[in-house]
């Protein structure tokens, strides 16, 4: 036989094991049998006993029932018993042991109580025959282990031939697999070799066509190689005469460079010469210039009557710029003796410029930017906007509100103004720097506009001090100079500056400043080939409202507030009036010290520089005490 029908033979025998039922008891189970399981054992045999004999009628009363004896040491107890014994009880043994019971016989008759030898002998009977069986089922179970033993050592000799034959079988299998990859790497090998044949077949015909085409490019380089020894001849003779030509143009090149080398000094004269030329045409003008800028009527308010304002024409008629205002004034106090109202009073002031209400931004700036472009070239530049709260003098430097280039002030617009020229005279070899700084002088005491985080509010800490020993540049302690080279860092200046700017509610105006805001740029330039260097400040000053007090009107705890800064506003006002016409009348002493303002714009307002001062008034009737007195300061 083959081992795998052996294997599939054991396996059929120990399943038909398995399935048959065993008669053998438990293992490790003991035949140790107690009264109670004695009784249960007994139960059929009395049952079966009783069916054999006749059927007895009870007619003497029942006796006690038999007690038993406990169990001791692994013996079973047997019932107590009467020491007499007679034929009655060894003919029931008899009977009981003689055949087992038949089926339909009639069952004996049970024992009357009384007769208890006889239900002895019964008992006798029936445990005579449980010993009987019992030695029968020992004799049985004994087979029964002996074949189990010689099953079980053949089964295990099966499972162990059959774990053989598997492992055989198992090993089997993997040389078999093993092969099986062998040939599959075989074939693969075998496939990749005709494929690499085929490709160097491929390659070899590729290399024999190039070869075929690289003979063929051979001849005709060859013939290039003719046509381009031919060219080169040509092209030796064409180099001499080209050398030729070259030093030719290396001589007019040097000739170029010479003639641009006096251009440039000529045009470097030429820009000095503008310098010069623009600063006399300025000084002509006047270092000190006042225009005046009359506000429009905004919405809500009243519009003055026919002849409040009037603008005359110039000597060559209206198209020259307005430089004369008149302003009338009813005084209802005065009276002719016939009870009429006298004549409006008419006062009328010349100024270098004087701009209508219809006067637009780009207007304004157009006729000031030659001074913003004498600051470029190194002359000390200021200008101020003057006038009571509400007539329009931050507007005039800053601008509106929403960044409408149409209504930019007078600072974005000078400073976009610098940035470009300083570009145009970068192709020049001049260089230029800007540092911006913004202060508040607010009664008196001097407040950095660009301070940020805890150095907020922190004013008092700012003083007025001169940059070195011996140095005529004055600074500000502890105020920020930011360096800026576009409009948007300026923007944000600007934008800062608006936040930090001490305001307050007057009677003028629901928004006043109440302080002299200063923004100062400080120009410096180089012209590093010819060693020159400028640098000048331009400083943009929005002066504070300029409104009378009233010394009869009762004032609060936060009007005299507001009556303080009005007195150190029109103290400092007073005191630019004075050191402006000590200025104009040459004077050898200028009160610059007595005001804080004056003192840190004392090298923008004498010597060379250039002063120019708006002053804004408004167009209503009921301001016209305040625009009187602003126009008389101006005409000053």
């Amino acid at each position: 036989r083959s081992p795998l029908l052996e294997v599939k033979g054991n396996i059929e025998l120990k399943r038909a094991l398995a399935k048959a039922p065993s008669r053998l008891p438990l293992p490790g189970s003991r035949l140790k049998r107690g009264p109670d399981q004695m009784e249960e054992d007994l139960e059929p045999e009395k049952k079966r006993t009783r069916g054999l004999g006749t059927k007895v009628a009870t007619s003497r009363p029942r006796a006690t029932a038999l007690t038993t004896v406990p169990q001791t040491q692994g013996q079973t107890a047997v019932p107590k018993v009467p020491r007499k014994t007679g034929p009655r009880c060894s003919a029931a043994i008899a009977t009981a042991t003689a055949a087992p019971p038949v089926v339909g016989r009639k069952k004996p008759s049970k024992r009357p109580a009384w007769d208890l030898k006889g239900q002895l002998c019964d008992l006798n009977a029936e445990l005579k025959c449980c010993r009987e069986r019992t030695q029968m089922l020992d004799q049985e179970n004994q087979q029964l282990r002996n074949q189990l033993r010689e099953a079980q050592q053949q089964a295990t000799a099966l499972g162990t031939e059959r774990r053989t034959l598997e492992e055989e079988l198992a090993r089997m299998r993997a040389q078999a697999e093993q092969g099986q990859r062998e040939l599959g790497n075989l074939s693969t090998r075998v496939l990749e070799l005709e494929e690499r044949l085929g490709t160097q077949e491929g390659l070899v015909q590729e290399l024999q066509k190039e070869q075929l085409e690289l003979q063929e490019e051979r001849r005709g380089l060859a013939a290039q190689l003719e046509e381009q020894e031919r060219r080169l001849q040509a092209s030796e003779a064409a180099l001499s005469g080209s050398q030729a030509e070259l030093a030719s143009l290396r001589q007019e090149a040097a000739a170029q460079a010479d003639l641009l080398a006096k251009r440039e000094e000529r045009l470097h004269g030429l820009e000095m010469e503008r310098r010069r030329l623009h600063n006399q045409l300025q000084e002509l003008k006047g270092n000190v210039r006042v225009f005046c800028r009359v506000r429009p009527v905004l919405p809500g308010e009243s519009t003055p009557p026919p002849g409040f304002l009037l603008f005359p024409s110039g000597p060559s008629g209206p198209s020259d710029p307005p430089t004369r205002l008149s302003l009338s004034r009813s005084d209802e106090r005065r009276g002719t003796l016939s009870g009429a109202p006298a004549a409006p009073t008419r006062h009328d002031f010349s100024f270098d410029r004087v701009f209508p209400p219809g006067s637009g931004q780009d207007e304004v700036f157009e006729e000031i930017s030659m001074l913003v472009q004498s600051a470029l070239d190194g002359y000390p530049v200021c200008i101020f906007a003057y006038g009571q709260t509400g007539s329009g003098k931050t507007f005039t430097m800053e601008g509106g509100p929403g960044g409408d280039p149409q209504v930019e002030g007078l600072i974005p617009r000078a400073l976009r103004h610098l940035f470009s020229v300083a570009q145009e005279l970068s192709g020049q070899g001049w260089t230029y720097s800007f540092v911006a700084s913004y202060v508040e002088i607010y009664n008196e005491t001097v407040r950095d506009l660009l301070a940020t985080g805890t150095r907020k509010g922190h004013g008092g800490e700012c003083e007025i001090r001169r940059a070195g020993p011996g140095s005529e540049e004055l600074t500000v302690t502890n105020a920020r100079y930011v360096p800026v080279s576009c409009e948007r860092e300026v923007e944000a200046l600007l934008h800062l500056a608006r936040q930090n700017r001490a305001v307050a509610r007057t009677a003028q105006n629901e928004r006043s400043s109440r302080s002299h805001s200063v923004f100062q740029l400080q120009i410096s330039g180089e012209h590093a080939g010819r060693g020159l260097q400028c640098a000048a400040p331009l400083s943009l000053v929005d002066l504070a409202g300029s409104e009378r007090l009233d010394p009869g009107l009762a004032l609060g705890p936060g009007e005299r507030e507001r009556l303080r800064e009005t007195q150190a506003i029109n103290s400092s006002l007073s005191t630019l009036g004075l050191v402006i016409m000590a200025l104009s009348n040459k004077e050898s002493h200028v009160p610059y010290r007595n005001s804080k303002l004056t003192y840190l714009l004392q090298n923008s307002l004498g010597g060379s520089a250039k002063m120019l001062m708006f002053v804004n008034i408004s167009p209503l009737e009921e301001n016209v005490s305040e625009s009187l007195n602003s126009l008389r300061f101006a005409s000053k």
